[in-house]
This record gives structure tokens, sequence and C-alpha cells, in this order.
């Protein structure tokens, strides 16, 4: 509340305003969500905008280098770069000046092809793209939708001395989360023997070895749909409209070109297919007990260890101590221990039936 007085002098006004919690909370949620928009790391629209007009001449060539390196079967010019990285003509094209003068590509009439030189240096961004994957996936408790995002920026500021410290605290790894190949500090890449999984017959048995990230709009579906790496599929359905496949005690349903991002390996020795009744924990109902048959590689490193920890290892009984009425976490009891799991946790948990 406060007095003031009219132009005049002659009176003075008494006011109050009243404080209403209720609005200063939709205020404080609006200018939240706004400044989140807006300042969200590496996707706000002014992180966009700065790019478009402050652009680091190494990333812009490393970026080109990465493209031409994961498209070299294709032909690439200087309207696909572009698009691909969002950039404007001006930038590529200097980018693309400067790495012809540093004999990192040429030209083959219209369209752009590494050098040798430039073809071990895109290999080392991968490795060091690949590297931070895996230690996001491994180290920390960022989503794998935010791991590319963030390895995208990573492997332009690690240097080659961090990267081989990198390597070696996580243990020279092959593979990142996705199940792609680490080059070596050599440059020598571990060889996929895998089809995607469109290409399979209908009976046909596989496990996933690799779900390609890109196209993000590709990677994002199949996140959708919890598919994970390691996971044993069998085909029921391939035509031109749909793949129908079962997994784990679910059946999936994905557009060809969508299954065409998953690869996998033919499972071909009876001693390798999983029983039917081997499925995901989410699965259990209320009333059944199961035996748990082990955890997804989708969990690794310290998540992984944690629920080792907890007693949820191979051979022991698990059922459902408490469902919650709002949906999850859900309380199993294993070991003679009640432990909370959220979904997420217990889809990578596989176990048999009684």
């Amino acid at each position: 509340m406060y007095f003031c007085v009219n132009r005049k002098g002659k009176y003075l006004k008494f006011i109050m305003y009243s404080y209403n919690p209720t609005y200063a909370l939709l205020i404080f949620i609006v200018v939240s969500m706004v400044l989140f928009l807006l300042f969200r790391p590496n996707r706000g629209l002014f992180w966009k905008i700065r790019s478009v007009y402050r652009v680091d001449d190494k990333i812009v060539i490393e970026d080109i280098l990465k493209q031409l390196y994961h498209s070299e079967d294709k032909q690439i010019g200087i309207n696909f770069l572009v698009n691909a990285l969002g950039y404007r003509d001006s930038i590529i094209i200097s980018g693309i000046d400067k790495m012809i003068d540093g004999n990192l590509v040429y030209f083959e009439g219209e369209y752009l092809k590494l050098t040798e030189e430039g073809h071990d240096y895109a290999l080392k961004i991968v490795r060091v793209h690949r590297l931070w994957e895996r230690y996001l996936a491994e180290k920390t408790g960022f989503d794998k939708s935010e791991w590319h995002g963030i390895a995208e920026q990573k492997e332009h500021e690690t240097d080659d001395e961090e990267a081989g410290k990198l390597a070696s605290s996580l243990g020279n790894p092959i593979f990142d989360p996705h199940g792609d190949p680490i080059p070596t500090i050599s440059g020598k890449i571990a060889e996929l023997d895998s089809i995607p999984l469109s290409g399979l017959k209908v009976g046909d048995i596989g496990k996933i070895i690799n779900i390609d990230d890109n196209p993000e709009i590709i990677y994002k579906q199949i996140l959708a749909e919890n598919i994970h790496i390691g996971s044993q599929i069998k085909v029921l359905e391939n035509n031109s409209t749909r793949v129908t496949f079962y997994s784990e005690g679910e059946e999936y349903r994905l557009a060809p070109i969508v299954a065409a991002n998953i690869k996998v390996s033919i499972v071909n020795t009876p001693e390798e297919i999983l029983e039917d009744n081997v499925i995901r924990l989410t699965g259990l109902k209320p009333d059944e007990k199961a035996i748990i048959e082990g955890i997804s590689k989708e969990s690794r490193g310290d998540s992984r260890r944690r629920l080792l920890d907890l007693g949820f290892v191979k051979g022991a009984e698990i059922s459902i101590d408490l469902v919650n009425p709002f949906g999850e976490p859900t309380a199993y009891f294993v070991k003679g221990t009640t432990i909370a799991l959220r979904d997420d946790q217990a889809r990578k948990i596989l176990i048999k039936k009684d």
C-alpha cells in the first residue's frame, strides 16, 4: 500500500494493492519458459542466431569434413552442405576455400571429395565424437537424446591429448553407445557384420547391434519405441508399408525407412535364441514371480553397476511388492529387499516368468 497526492495537492489518496501469489507464479513460469527457449544450451534461439552470425572457421571446417566422411558414398556439392549443416552459403564457400588450401578436400567436377589428409582429419573428429557419446552414456545422467548434441560441441573442443586421456578413462572402447565403431588413434575401425532390420525376412531372428542416430528425426522415433541395443528380435511381418517384430515380450511396428536405421546380426544357433518367456521387467504382473535373466546392454557404466549392487543379478527371484497408483516408480522385491525403479530402468532388466 502507499499514499499519493493529486496534482493540486488538495487531497491524499490511499491505495492498496493486493499481492496474488497465483499470478506471480504464472508470470514466473512464463518468463522461465521464454528464457529456456531462448538460452537452452546448443538448441536455444539465441545460440542458433549466434551460430549464424558468429562462426568459428575450425568448427565449420570440421563440420564439413565429418559430413563428407559420413556421405562418402554420395555426391556432395555446396548446396547439400548448406542444407545439411545450416550455415550460410558464404560461410560454406569460405570454409571450402580454406580446406582446399590446406589439402583437405578437392573438387571432382562439381562434387567435393576428401583427400587422404582430409579423411584422416575427419576420422579424428568422428573418434572424439563417439568417445564423448560413450562417456556421456556411462558416466553421466544425460538422457540418450542429448548425447549427440553435447558430443557435437565437445568434438571441436577436445585435442588429441585430451582424446587419448578420455579413451583411457573409458578402457579404450571399440564401440559407442549406438553400436558405431570408434576409430583407434591410428585410424583403424572395427567392422560391423550386420544388415538393416528392414532387410530381414519373416521368421528371421537377429540381435540389434547398431542404431543410427542420423537423421535425428528417425532416431527420435526409435527412442520413443524403447528399442534397445543388444535386444533379440524375431520378424513377424515385412512389407513395403511396415516391419513388425517381436522383442523381449513386446511387439513393434516400424515404417521400413525407420527399420533401415536399425542394424542387426543374424542369430543362427539354437543356444543363442532366447526363450519366448524372457521379457522386460515392465511386463511382470503384480501376482507373478520371475527369475532375473540379466541386464540389457542398454544399461551401461555406473547405472549398470548400481543395479547389480542392488541385487538385480542373474538367477535372483523377483516380484512386485507395491504398485504406485500414480504410475511409477514400481517397488520390486528382490534379494530380501524392496527396491523402487522407474519404468525406464525396469525396461533394461530381463526376466523369465515362472
